[in-house]
């Protein structure tokens, strides 16, 4: 796998160089970073630095060579039902296994909490179907409407598709 860095191509082994952690308060400025660059092309939700930091505790972050390149949150909808919400790279990392290594790492908390069910909304299909995720209908997540949906601009006209990974 290759990567640019300062203008020139590396080498990434992801398996070996990538790690996956849970976030902490210190990482709330690159965070911030990562999903505003999502946000700004409309294809994520904004969050604020204050969200970020109540919220700090749902949230994993990979990092290689000590940079954080990639985020990933999950956000409990019910008592069987989570999402991942704010899946994003740095300009440069995408397409090379990091966010399978994020999504891996958040079916396993979720697994680890007794959880069942996984749903994303995304852009993504093929990344998630690629994640052993499959194509849902959107409207049997009541759970998700009302709590996020009725806030956002796309309301009535939201392009994302629903994916559902079952764990049991």
């Amino acid at each position: 796998m290759h990567f640019c860095v300062n203008g020139g191509w590396g080498s990434v082994n992801t398996s070996t160089t990538v790690s996956v952690r849970k976030a902490s308060v210190d990482d709330i400025d690159k965070l911030f970073e990562i999903i505003q660059g999502y946000a700004k092309q409309g294809i994520m939700l904004p969050r604020s630095r204050e969200m970020l930091q109540d919220q700090i505790d749902t949230f994993v972050v990979a990092e290689f060579d000590g940079l954080l390149i990639g985020c990933g949150s999950l956000t409990r909808l019910g008592p069987d039902l989570v999402e991942i919400r704010s899946l994003g790279m740095t300009p440069g990392y995408k397409g090379q296994g990091i966010g399978g290594k994020l999504v891996d790492f958040l079916v396993e908390e979720a697994r680890s909490q007794g959880i069942i069910k996984v749903m994303a909304l995304t852009y993504e299909v093929a990344f998630f179907q690629k994640n052993g995720f499959t194509l849902v209908p959107k409207e049997i997540f009541p759970e998700k409407v009302w709590r996020d949906c009725m806030h956002c601009k796309k309301q009535y006209c939201c392009d994302e598709i629903a994916v559902l990974k079952r764990l049991d």
